[in-house]
């Protein structure tokens, strides 16, 4: 497969081109992905969740398919061209009047970018359609992942699992692994589910849940990357202090000697979560894992209540001066309350920001945020690259609009006398893979090998 970068040479002053070439050559650190196991894939083993089909429509999945229901494509079209019943046909006639409505949000473009480094077609159309969809299936071949990652110059991926706590993949020289801590936290129907069906275990007190707790990080803590928690989703991130007598006649509500689920009330399921989430916090501390927190805006649509996510960078300030040994990661700029998180990142030693997803929520909006973020915030506090998908082929689009958002934005620093050319290598290295290396200790003690950080301190 040929390499088609987006970057436009046309028009581009020496300087510019100069450091366009150096992040081009730079390889990214993925930080954060929620790809499936390969073997998934390759076997079509269909899931409602997470392969709803195995076609070209499933490069939709995330997260072109919430811009076209936003643009006006009725949901229910939306679920036939995401099933596998549908032909191709049929399904690029259900989207295409949407598609000229979306080329060109980020979502769309990481799309077209992939249709273009992957597949050699520069846009959907009637005519380009069944090609991409030829060549979806050609590219779906044992070792893809890797395949794609490299002609996207990524030298490796962390990966939080939609379908396990923690999964142990096939691939942990290219895959590094989050625990997911949401499950240990929010006490849902599912997360018992969950644990039952990983475990064989059916907490009936708070202490045989923490015992669950404990075996995971006992059992996963020492080869995961991270711990992450999308809670965000479901409650503002303002976590108090409850004891743990309290927190066990909480649990003792919830669960009784039948083992039966009796939902809890608001503020008490606020505590009886926020006691789980802080002793999930103290394990990763012990366990030496940095802990990412969704922040900023929702995917999907239609659900999302924009007062608390207003509030997410207020409300993590506790967290951050109650757990100051604790290494936070606060994922996705907090888009698109940014300013806020820059503040954050400057002000609390243990605060880092990444930029994962953001790039395709808004491009523009994160050229602006890591100019002001590099004037304000230690560089070695930035993480700037994660595809936060599950399918594997649009992290090579998304990477293509990343490095044109990284070259333009130092472009502009330097161009406006901010910060030096001869500076810049190094500043790249660090931003797109050198901090990573440094800051996610398992993932760097096992090391990607060949590539060497030009000077990870300097």
């Amino acid at each position: 497969m040929e390499n088609r970068t987006a970057i436009a040479w046309e028009g581009m002053t020496r300087v510019d081109q100069q450091i366009a070439q150096w992040v081009e050559e730079t390889p990214f650190v993925d930080t954060h992905e929620h790809l499936i196991e390969e073997s998934q894939r390759l076997a079509g083993a269909f899931d409602a969740r997470t392969l709803p089909c195995n076609d070209w429509a499933y490069l939709f999945r995330s997260y072109a398919a919430e811009d076209l229901i936003v643009s006006g494509l009725p949901a229910a079209d939306l679920r036939k061209f995401l099933s596998p019943g549908l032909s191709g046909q049929e399904k690029y006639q259900l989207i295409s009047p949407y598609w000229d409505r979306i080329r060109n949000t980020g979502y769309a473009q990481a799309l077209r970018y992939t249709f273009y480094g992957l597949y050699g077609e520069r846009d959907l159309t009637a005519e380009s359609f069944p090609r991409i969809a030829e060549k979806y299936y050609e590219t779906v071949q044992p070792g893809f992942y890797q395949r794609i990652l490299k002609l996207a110059n990524i030298e490796g991926c962390h990966v939080n699992s939609l379908q396990r706590i923690f999964m142990v993949t096939e691939q942990p020289a290219l895959l590094d692994q989050d625990i997911s801590i949401l499950q240990l936290c929010r006490c849902s129907a599912a997360d018992f589910n969950r644990v039952e069906a990983e475990t064989g275990k059916r907490p009936e007190t708070l202490d045989e849940w923490l015992h669950v707790v404990d075996f995971y990080f006992s059992t996963f803590g020492p080869t995961a990357v991270a711990v992450k928690s999308q809670i965000a989703y479901s409650r503002a991130l303002d976590f108090s202090f409850v004891t743990k007598a309290q927190a066990s006649r909480l649990f003792l509500h919830q669960i009784d000697r039948a083992g039966h689920l009796h939902a809890l009330g608001p503020d008490d399921l606020k505590a009886l979560q926020d006691f789980l989430f802080r002793y999930c916090l103290g394990k990763a501390t012990e366990f030496g894992l940095p802990v990412k927190l969704h922040t900023g805006v929702l995917a999907g649509h239609g659900v999302m209540q924009l007062s608390r996510t207003r509030n997410n960078a207020a409300d993590v300030c506790r967290l951050l001066r109650d757990f100051p040994d604790t290494r936070f990661v606060l994922m996705h700029i907090g888009y698109p309350y940014e300013h806020e998180f820059i503040a954050l990142a400057k002000h609390y030693p243990n605060a880092a920001i990444d930029m994962c997803w953001a790039w395709i929520i808004n491009p523009v909006a994160c050229v602006r945020f890591l100019k002001e973020f590099l004037m304000a915030v230690p560089s070695n506090k930035i993480f700037t690259f994660g595809g936060d998908y599950v399918t594997v082929e649009p992290i090579y689009g998304h990477a293509v609009i990343a490095r044109r958002g990284i070259a333009q934005a130092i472009s502009q620093l330097v161009a406006e006398g901010w910060i030096s050319l001869e500076d810049t290598r190094y500043l790249i290295d660090r931003i797109m893979r050198g901090n990573a290396h440094s800051y996610y200790q398992n993932a760097a003690h096992k090391s990607r090998g060949s590539c060497q950080t030009l000077s990870a301190d300097r």
